[in-house]
């Protein structure tokens, strides 16, 4: 993954503007093309996207666009959409802009129509032709069973555009992620199209039936479908493949529509194998550890009684403590944000003991702290880590009183025999993260 987001540029695709973006130095171009709305520099903001384009660019020199009417790029009267085949224009004026001569066309979901037909049109231009989790027609017909009937893709429109950006279900999408990720996608998606825009690009593709082109692709195809997605059916994408001479169909477990969502190495393992020959051999990308987060109690009145100076020479001093602590019980600083701290542990009893140790340290300038901990699986992302474990140590740290250290009833369990012991806080409910039972440090 790149260390910066890469520089957005722009192509000119008839009296349009397209933004682009071009990373990484392989041997050869490719050129994702996103589904139904993207946004080129959101993308990176996400963590699962950022891996999933970072992994695309290990082994290419990947180019990623914004589609005519989303992101980037420039708006369409909502009135005058796009035809399909104006649209995969776009894919042949980015690659121009980027001085790609030829290029493997790699689209997911909506952009694998676009793919279809450009691998179709443009052979001389197309390395390889590879897709996930598309349909030839978004309509029901007797010879297309698949797809929605036009009831049912009416109400899901009606649905979409009503709760855009807000409380929009995306559960087809990727059934089994975690909330926060959810509330993500939701974000990355209204930043990707207005409403409108949204709407209007799936009435628009629900008139699309590349069905006569597939049996004319002439060039190396991968087809993958997730054996369980809800939002394209695994026998229509068995169905597909079957349609393109030679093609090779790859099914994948997993009920996730959205490429970036569930197992993004699953995918990219096997679009870098029929591409080079081989498969990496993956880093460890997730680990087990015990977060840490603390902050100090009363922080906004203790600044206003002391004055700004005092009150920064203070916490300089508290930080000096804390370091020295995490330092002594072999802590890992992640983050610090204003007077709080995020750090991690190779384990729960160290990660006890600091806590403990740093409240204590405190408490002679007079500062009281507040804790919370959690051990889970953490996803590492370079010198950080995330994930829904990590969500739920904050949680646990917002729930803990002044001079408390909070835990988790994973934590208590993992420290038997520590000598530690605890009070039972009960059950509380976590935004976000569930229920958990809760327990206070009496004695470490």
């Amino acid at each position: 993954m790149p260390s910066a987001p890469p520089e957005t540029r722009y192509a000119k695709s008839g009296d349009l503007n397209i933004a682009y973006q071009v990373v990484g130095g392989g041997p050869f171009d490719l050129v994702y093309v996103p589904g139904w709305v993207s946004n080129v520099e959101a993308m990176w903001e996400e963590p699962a996207h950022a891996r999933l384009l970072g992994r695309l660019a290990s082994f290419s020199r990947l180019i990623l666009f914004d589609k005519r009417g989303t992101g980037l790029s420039d708006p369409v009267p909502l009135d005058r959409l796009p035809t399909l085949e104006q649209r995969m224009d776009d894919v042949r004026a980015v690659m121009d802009a980027a001085e790609s001569k030829r290029a493997v066309i790699f689209g997911s979901s909506e952009g694998g129509l676009m793919s279809v037909l450009f691998a179709a049109t443009y052979p001389q231009r197309t390395e390889a032709l590879i897709t996930l989790a598309i349909y030839a027609k978004r309509l029901w017909s007797p010879d297309y069973p698949w797809a929605p009937t036009v009831e049912a893709r009416a109400a899901e429109i009606e649905a979409i555009e009503r709760t855009w950006g807000g409380e929009m279900d995306i559960s087809n999408l990727a059934p089994t992620a975690d909330e926060t990720f959810k509330r993500r996608a939701v974000s990355y998606l209204r930043r990707s199209a207005s409403p409108g825009a949204a709407v209007a690009l799936l009435r628009m593709n629900s008139q699309i039936d590349v069905r006569e082109v597939l049996p004319t692709i002439r060039v190396p195809t991968l087809i993958l479908q997730r054996s369980d997605d809800r939002d394209v059916n695994v026998e229509e994408g068995r169905w597909i493949a079957r349609q393109i001479p030679g093609a090779k169909y790859v099914e994948l477990p997993g009920d996730e529509h959205l490429i970036w969502a569930g197992d993004i190495d699953g995918v990219v393992d096997e679009v870098e194998e029929f591409l080079t020959g081989s498969r990496p051999a993956h880093e460890p990308d997730r680990v087990l550890a015990t977060v840490l987060f603390t902050d100090i109690v009363g922080s906004t009145e203790r600044a206003a009684d002391l004055g700004d100076r005092r009150w920064h020479e203070l916490v300089d001093e508290h930080h000096a403590r804390v370091r020295r602590e995490l330092d002594r019980f072999r802590g890992r600083e992640i983050d610090t944000a204003g007077d709080g701290f995020f750090a991690s542990f190779d384990g729960p009893a160290r990660g006890i003991r600091a806590a403990c140790a740093i409240r204590e340290s405190v408490e002679a300038l007079g500062i009281e702290i507040r804790a919370g901990l959690h051990t889970g699986e953490c996803e590492l992302m370079q010198d950080k880590i995330g994930g829904i474990a990590v969500n739920t140590g904050a949680r646990i740290a917002g729930m803990a009183g002044a001079g408390e250290v909070l835990v988790s009833s994973t934590v208590r369990d993992l420290v038997a025999g520590s000598g530690i012991s605890f009070e039972d806080r009960g059950e509380h409910e976590l935004k976000g993260v569930g229920t958990w039972r809760l327990y206070s440090v009496v004695g470490a």
